[in-house]
């Protein structure tokens, strides 16, 4: 791959952006695909043979209706300070016609680390809500009919612990397992690249994920066990073609673990689902996600075998590009945001999260979250993108750049598969990201991409809104709670729980029973994982 700052040659595969200079006549999307001025019948294919939505490859849809049968998921991402606070902004969202919930978890919890651990300290409740207990679950929940909700987990290697407190708490409610509907994010590969929210070494944490796909499979059938995530790696600073291929890559390492752990693909595939960034690019987006469907239908299908027309579909949630947000001029970010929406239904996603305009600066606003879900809401009712299915099928221009982020993902996945696959490219994926982050500043610097109210019109007042902070005491109350709840346990039981699970982690078998049964009788979050850990050991990165 050639390095950023170069101009592309006819016979290059780049999949970053060149810097050229803000004179340069050109245009470029961020992965190095050069935009023509026109369009024509000369750059699609002869016969543009897309197939039908709903049926394979699946390039205009997975459904044949889209929203014309049902609208997206409309989610908003929230969670802070301590469950109470967090139960009251999800009431709030689910007032203002939010259809899910997507729960977001404290750095400590995000670690596996309990409230009063020592590393925890100054971070208890500010990036989400602290959970340490089956408690904090259940009143994060308080008044929320499990039945009748659908809830996302930002959550990666404790994820079987959240998962397992949300399924008690459902239990308490008298909600079936198999009535709860989900997603727990359960993708670590990508915290090893981009985000490094990490516990256990690769090998263990692959096990932790194909645990969990088989327990739901057994018990909690309407959950989605994966969220296979490309969205940190765009925050991190890839490019679109760079966000399909990792994304996929890391796909295919889930899918052969499972087989490799004597699941059937037709029977745990069709509970994957993958996260997407939404950019500002409208037409790359839209093309972006319509290649990424068609490239999964066929991996499936070719790679991995998969017979059940489910196991090939690649359903996806997309969130707007936090990246993307400016503290400078911030609502500027409300257009920005309605255009990353846009782009991300005529793309066919199936659940949508609305950035609040706020978020370059502090957690959103009840102010800022509403007018996301305002966004939506126009989005569905007003914009007339989900009046049809696939609304840029045939053009020109999407059909061009649909094939050309397809081809160039496919090389990277290529070189991918050479090294052993996502588990052994960490250190190449990481490398290509740093490249392609790079450059965006690169080009930002010269004045080559324009942002506007950052490095073109400017304005000399500084616009600060009303920011959304939290109280340092929720930190020490929340410790005390737990303090609390860690004194009015049975110690012994506690202890034999989790010695229960060391001796689970040494041998092969599915560790969510004993996991959750350490938490049913009130082992916190931290001690489970930590047992765990002293079998897995903790991840260090060789730098």
């Amino acid at each position: 791959m050639a390095r950023a700052g170069t101009a592309p040659q006819d016979s290059s595969r780049l999949t970053v952006a060149p810097i050229v200079g803000p004179d340069d006549p050109r245009r470029f999307t961020d992965s190095g695909i050069e935009i023509a001025e026109l369009y024509t019948d000369a750059d699609v294919p002869a016969q543009l043979d897309l197939g039908e939505p709903g049926e394979f490859p699946y390039t205009r849809g997975i459904h044949a209706g889209m929203y014309r049968r049902q609208t997206w998921t409309m989610r908003q991402y929230a969670g802070y300070a301590s469950a109470k606070e967090s139960n009251e902004r999800y009431r709030y969202l689910l007032s203002k016609g939010t259809t899910g919930l997507s729960m977001a978890f404290d750095l400590p919890t995000q670690l596996g680390l309990d409230s009063d651990n020592a590393r925890s300290l100054g971070e208890v409740g500010r990036t989400g809500v602290a959970i340490d207990t089956i408690e904090d679950m259940r009143t994060a929940f308080d008044g929320i009919p499990l039945d009748q909700v659908s809830t996302s987990m930002t959550i990666n290697a404790p994820a079987a612990c959240l998962l397992l407190l949300y399924e008690l708490v459902g239990e308490e409610q008298g909600v079936p397992s198999e009535k709860l509907r989900g997603t727990t994010q359960n993708d670590v590969l990508k915290e090893y690249i981009a985000r490094g929210n990490y516990i256990y070494p690769p090998g263990p944490t692959m096990r932790l994920t194909t645990d969990l796909f088989e327990y739901c499979h057994e018990r909690v059938p309407q959950w989605n066990t994966i969220s296979i995530s490309g969205y940190h790696f765009r925050e991190k600073g890839c490019s679109a073609v760079q966000e399909v291929a990792f994304t996929l890559s890391s796909g295919i390492a889930y899918v052969q673990a499972a087989i490799d752990k004597g699941l059937s693909v037709d029977e745990f595939a069709p509970r994957l689902a993958f996260f997407f960034n939404g950019h500002n690019n409208v037409f790359q987006e839209v093309a972006k996600f319509r290649a990424a469907r068609r490239m999964w239908a066929h991996i499936m299908r070719e790679r991995f075998g998969a017979t059940d027309p489910r196991a090939s579909k690649l359903r996806f949630h997309t969130q707007t590009g936090g990246v993307t947000l400016t503290a400078q001029q911030p609502e500027n970010n409300i257009v920005r945001v309605a255009l990353q929406g846009f782009a991300a239904v005529c793309g066919g996603t199936q659940s949508l999260h609305t950035n609040g305009f706020d978020e370059a600066l502090a957690l959103p606003t009840e102010r800022a979250a509403k007018i996301a879900v305002r966004t939506q809401q126009i989005l569905a009712h007003e914009s007339g993108a989900a009046d049809t299915v696939d609304p840029f099928a045939g053009s020109y221009f999407v059909e061009s750049l649909t094939d050309e982020i397809e081809a160039r993902a496919r090389e990277l996945i290529e070189k991918i598969d050479e090294l052993g696959g996502s588990v052994n490219a960490i250190a190449f994926i990481t490398g290509e990201i740093d490249e392609s982050a790079w450059g965006y500043q690169e080009r930002y610097r010269i004045g080559q991409d324009i942002v506007v109210g950052v490095n073109a019109y400017q304005e000399d007042d500084i616009e600060v809104p009303e920011l959304l902070r939290v109280d340092p005491e929720s930190e020490r109350q929340q410790v005390e709670r737990l303090r609390e709840f860690k004194a009015n346990r049975d110690s012994g039981l506690v202890e034999r729980r989790l010695e229960e699970l060391r001796a689970a982690a040494r041998g092969s078998q599915n560790l969510l029973p004993p996991i959750r049964q350490a938490l049913k009788d009130r082992c916190s979050l931290g001690e489970v994982c930590g047992a765990m850990q002293d079998v897995f050991g903790r991840y260090a990165p060789n730098f």
